[in-house]
């Protein structure tokens, strides 16, 4: 269990907030450490368990393979999207970045968020993190936060 504080995401703010973390990730896919770094961002929205962004060095050469192909996010702006390969396995679109992130999200800049719930695991602080609910979302559920967490069927309104 964290010793920081446990959070509601229900007491998070909308539009998001950014903010630098120290915390320990740790992305494990077939068998191999892809990612580790101690130096990321956390993007916390209401309803939503926070969303990791790593840089992008580090990750290990070659896992990720950028794609075709983007989505929109209303406070972010524009995302791209990459294949994350290893040897034992590939995750079609298991990884994305802001290129061009918009006003208010610049240190997003160089940083990768990954979806936790197609990768072998992820870890925060050495604690194993669940997954947010749904294909869309990219949240790592810990014990530091609290939900209820948008992403679950019935939840699309929220």
């Amino acid at each position: 269990m964290s010793s920081r504080p446990v959070e509601n995401v229900w007491d998070y703010p909308r539009p998001p907030s950014i903010e630098p973390s120290d915390e320990h990730l740790v992305v494990v896919l077939g068998g191999l450490t892809i990612a580790d770094t101690s130096a990321s961002y956390r993007i916390c929205e209401t309803s939503h368990p926070p969303t990791y962004y790593l840089p992008i060095d580090s990750f290990a050469d070659g896992v990720l393979r950028r794609i075709d192909g983007s989505t929109w996010c209303e406070w972010k702006g524009a995302a791209s999207y990459f294949d994350v390969v290893t040897p034992a396995r590939t995750i079609r679109a298991g990884a994305w970045t802001y290129e061009s992130p918009t006003d208010g999200y610049g240190d997003l800049l160089g940083h990768v968020a990954i979806y936790p719930g197609k990768v072998d695991s992820c870890s925060i602080d050495g604690e194993t993190v669940q997954a947010q609910e749904g294909d869309f979302y990219g949240g790592w559920i810990t014990s530091r936060v609290t939900g209820p967490f948008k992403g679950a069927p019935g939840t699309l309104g929220w």
